[in-house]
């Protein structure tokens, strides 16, 4: 590989006689990763129905390494939300955040919605989780990812930092940081990485990464939990950022951590002031470990909890009849409360949120349909989050089968079952919707997420 010249000079200066094994890790090929999506399959369960060659990541639960040549993100479990495709090393870094079911979380720098999606399924769809993404076009990936895993807690945000910080004082249990970096651990996985590095943009990042750091504290509770990640080697992202960060608060401070045999700690040595109990974080090195170069630090903020008080969100309009005819005929549950209606679209808004007027708001919870002339139709968000015995009416279909990749494509079905609204599935897990009549399933896959061939 390629690698830039002044990157390769201050490795060798850094890792000293663990230099040649860095760089021979790059001759390898990198590892491929999934994160079975508990809140729809146990792992167990999961890897009994796989079809894929499978190997537990050691550091989480969920996580499995694949055969290169497999190809997951193919398959119709990806699009029942199974799994999420995601690099094991990324896999860390919401172990350490430690989320719990019921908390207010935030994600600030979320897209495209790996990390996002472990937090959510840790959470049990239980609590607040606000996922948040500066760039609008990766906003909205990020939201199509939290459907595609039956995500119903999470608010979907496209926002600066310091405007979220001005809403959300002293609000968070728990935020993830996981920074914008140079990209250094990438380079065996994305060879573009090394072609946009500089010198420059390790300067840049660090810089970034402190400015969005002092406003993530700004809306962490005292007693929270912050941890900070990133996909880069560098000490001044990485040792040199957490340092600068704890001499602006020191009411932060890094927290010891039980680490995997294959991560290594910080070093306080790379840097001119590292702050107390920079051995306390993490790195994660591709001759070391099966998996990327990452680092991570867990801080805790340490004070006395303020009497802010919130504006939470209130309910607007009138809930249409149309959905509670849908849902009589459709459903065998009603879908969760606090619903609020957003112009034609019907959204169930998670418990917790705050007024989130003035804000740039992607996803407010869970889409769970649009009213048109009267009549409701269903949103895939919703199909997706339910079970097959949350429908009146199914369509069963089988992973191997011709009709679920002709659904896919989004082709008309000739099946037999119940006029009206179909919950199509696959092996028991839900896909999308369909509407049944004469024996012709009319296909409402998304046109955006169907299949080419």
């Amino acid at each position: 590989m390629n690698l830039p010249q002044p990157f390769r000079q201050r490795m060798k200066k850094q890792l000293q006689e663990e230099y040649d094994a860095f760089i021979q890790s790059y001759e390898k090929g990198r590892f491929q990763g999934l994160r079975v999506n508990s809140l729809k399959i146990e792992p167990s369960a999961f890897t009994a129905l796989s079809p894929f060659s499978l190997t537990p990541v050691p550091w989480t639960e969920n996580g499995y390494y694949y055969p290169a040549e497999e190809r997951p993100g193919k398959h119709p479990y990806f699009e029942a939300g199974l799994y999420y495709i995601q690099e094991p090393s990324a896999m860390a870094a919401v172990i350490y955040l430690d989320p719990e079911p019921g908390e207010r979380i935030l994600d600030l720098c979320a897209a495209p919605g790996g990390k996002t999606t472990h937090i959510a399924s840790k959470m049990l769809n239980r609590g607040l989780l606000i996922s948040n993404e500066i760039h609008s076009g990766r906003a909205k990936i990020l939201s199509q990812n939290v459907e595609r895993m039956g995500i119903i807690n999470t608010v979907v945000t496209n926002e600066t930092p310091d405007r979220l910080a001005n809403r959300f004082p002293g609000y968070f249990d728990r935020i993830l940081v996981d920074a914008p970096c140079s990209g250094e651990g990438m380079f065996r996985k994305d060879p573009n990485a090394c072609s946009e590095w500089s010198l420059e943009n390790v300067a840049m990042c660090a810089q970034r990464q402190m400015e969005i750091l002092l406003e993530a504290e700004k809306m962490l509770r005292p007693g929270g939990r912050l941890v900070y990640s990133t996909c880069t080697f560098s000490p001044e992202e990485n040792e040199g950022t957490i340092s600068r960060f704890i001499e602006a608060c020191p009411w932060m401070a890094i927290q010891p951590v039980n680490r995997d045999n294959s991560f290594s700690p910080g070093r306080a040595d790379w840097i001119r002031e590292p702050a107390p109990h920079i051995a306390d974080t993490i790195r994660i090195w591709p001759h070391l470990a099966q998996g990327e170069g990452h680092f991570i630090a867990v801080l805790k903020k340490n004070g006395l909890e303020s009497n802010h008080k919130y504006m939470f969100c209130q309910p607007e309009g009138k809930i249409p009849l149309a959905f509670y005819q849908f849902a009589e005929e459709t459903l065998s549950s009603i879908p969760p409360q606090n619903r609020f209606l957003f112009g034609e679209n019907l959204y169930s808004v998670p418990a917790g949120m705050l007024d989130m007027k003035g804000l740039k708001v992607v996803r407010p919870g869970l889409h769970l349909g649009t009213l048109k002339k009267n009549r409701f139709e269903p949103s895939h968000a919703l199909a997706l989050t339910l079970k097959p015995d949350q429908a009146k009416h199914v369509i069963p279909l089988s992973s191997d089968s011709p009709e679920v990749f002709s659904y896919l494509r989004g082709d008309v079905i000739q099946v037999q079952g119940e006029k009206g609204w179909n919950l199509v599935t696959v092996d028991g897990y839900s896909l999308g919707w369909g509407k049944l009549s004469g024996g012709i399933l009319k296909n409402h896959y998304p046109k955006g997420l169907r299949w080419l061939s």
